[in-house]
């Protein structure tokens, strides 16, 4: 008989980090905050959890973040304006933010890492199960990953990370897992975990993106672990901790994921991502899919 698990109800998403790939826009805007289309990235990301039925969002923020918060606040004097434009398009999209989720934030402080970022999380989230989502990795909305890993948790308990086939040569770019075969095709049982391996190290081409539904045990693993990779409390290894103990927080499955992934995190698929996302929308996409062919062709 399948075994009911809690609800899960609170997303996480850090958004400390500093965006030094992406400087000099990000000495004082958030790379959070750098649009993709004409939405910021750190928008998509709150929609996503919404969408998986996640409305109570907290943010790990830090110095120079306060943008992010303005965002998801209510702008009177922009609305206002608006509304005596008889703008109703744009105004309805400047209050979409303030209505999506109940926003909630808390600084970092010392930035020791992603472990330590989930880890300023524990006071907010208690003793319930919580996504994680970061910031770099865009899904796409028709592709619905963190609603699938929710399914998986509620119905195995412990954690479920998200995982994605790679080829050989980059996964030294991500964690990487270790895993057994299940009854359902795109979920596997997790039983070891390795951050950023050698080609030759690699127990698998299975790379960790940036998507967890994680046990509250991750709390207490997280407060003991040490730095790793890079000086940083890494939440690879607190989970690494857990897919070889199953007494601690319950097993750890991963969701292997085949869909749409937009990745913001570096400057050259932060610009493929702009020109995917916009080649599909259809107030944009029949225009710009005219001009670009005819760019590529004159370039060519």
């Amino acid at each position: 008989m399948t075994q009911s698990h809690p609800r899960i109800s609170k997303a996480v998403i850090p958004a400390a980090g500093l965006g030094t790939r992406f400087l000099p826009a990000t000495k004082a805007t958030p790379k959070e905050m750098l649009p993709v289309v004409d939405k910021p990235a750190i928008q998509y990301v709150v929609e996503e959890a919404v969408s998986a039925g996640l409305d109570d969002v907290l943010m790990i923020t830090g110095r120079n973040k306060r943008p992010l918060e303005d965002h998801f606040d209510r702008n009177y004097e922009l609305e206002s304006a608006l509304q005596k434009k008889g703008d109703a398009g744009r105004l309805a999209k400047v209050q979409e933010s303030s209505d999506l989720a109940t926003m909630h934030y808390v600084r970092q402080g010392d930035p020791k890492g992603l472990g330590h970022a989930v880890l300023c999380a524990a006071p907010h989230v208690g003793h319930e199960p919580f996504a994680v989502l970061l910031g770099d990795d865009l899904i796409d909305p028709r592709d619905p990953l963190l609603k699938r890993m929710v399914e998986v948790q509620e119905q195995h308990g412990g954690s479920v990370i998200a995982l994605m086939e790679v080829a050989p040569e980059q996964i030294h770019l991500y964690g990487c897992a270790a895993v057994d075969p299940t009854e359902d095709g795109d979920v596997v049982k997790v039983h070891d975990l390795v951050e950023k391996p050698a080609a030759a190290d690699a127990p698998s081409n299975y790379a960790i993106i940036g998507r967890y539904v994680l046990d509250p045990a991750i709390f207490d693993i997280l407060r003991k672990t040490e730095p790793g990779r890079g000086g940083e409390i890494q939440l690879t290894d607190a989970l690494q901790q857990l897919s070889q103990d199953e007494k601690v927080g319950g097993p750890v499955h991963g969701v292997v994921f085949k869909g749409r992934r937009y990745d913001t995190g570096d400057r050259g698929d932060y610009l493929r991502a702009i020109v995917r996302l916009a080649c599909e929308r259809e107030d944009l996409g029949p225009d710009f899919r005219t001009w670009l062919r005819s760019y590529v062709a004159e370039e060519m």
